[in-house]
């Protein structure tokens, strides 16, 4: 009678396992069911959001930066502007012409007259700068009484100490009557 009641028990509790891996095995069957007719016509979970929850990490506002909660952009604490680290260019002064002495004026003699020949009247220019000069030279012809026929003014280029001689033409109709030239001693310092 004791081994009977034990193995009665003994079937009970056998049944109760088969049951219950029976009902297991089924309940997994149906979720696979339900997770492939998912993939037909159901919403997949990649591309909505059901629950209306907001992913982690994501700010509902629109902006999002890794590593600020509230949006805001997160700060190294390093800047990449070197322009502070540039050594300036100094300024540098050029002497101004105004701080030159001013030029002196220089001196023009006459050392040929013009003539029918030789229609050109030849002057000699000095120049008593310590630079090289730029001189207005001033030569009249004029005929024998006088009259000045030619009036004249040219600007000559003359070394610094040095002198120049120029030759200053004098063709005109008026040629053949030149007897006389006058050259202005002063040569005006142009620059």
């Amino acid at each position: 009678m004791y081994m009977r009641g034990r193995r009665l028990r003994f079937i009970a509790v056998a049944a109760m396992v088969v049951l219950a891996l029976t009902g297991f095995s089924s309940g997994g069957d149906r979720g696979d069911s339900s997770q492939d007719g998912s993939d037909g016509g159901g919403c997949s979970s990649s591309s909505q959001d059901h629950d209306g929850s907001t992913p982690r990490g994501s700010d509902p506002l629109g902006s999002s930066s890794p590593g600020s909660p509230n949006g805001e952009p997160h700060d190294s604490g390093t800047s990449n502007d070197h322009s502070g680290d540039a050594p300036q260019p100094t300024p540098t002064t050029s002497p101004s012409s105004s701080t030159a002495p001013p030029l002196k004026d220089g001196t023009a003699v006459l050392v040929h007259c013009a003539s029918l020949e030789d229609p050109y009247g030849t002057v000699e220019i000095s120049n008593p700068n310590g630079r090289d000069a730029v001189l207005n030279v001033k030569v009249s012809f004029a005929d024998r009484n006088g009259a000045v026929l030619i009036d004249t003014g040219t600007q000559v280029s003359v070394p610094a100490k040095g002198k120049t001689t120029y030759r200053v033409p004098a063709t005109s109709r008026y040629t053949d009557k030149i007897a006389q030239c006058e050259v202005d001693p002063v040569a005006t310092a142009v620059w």
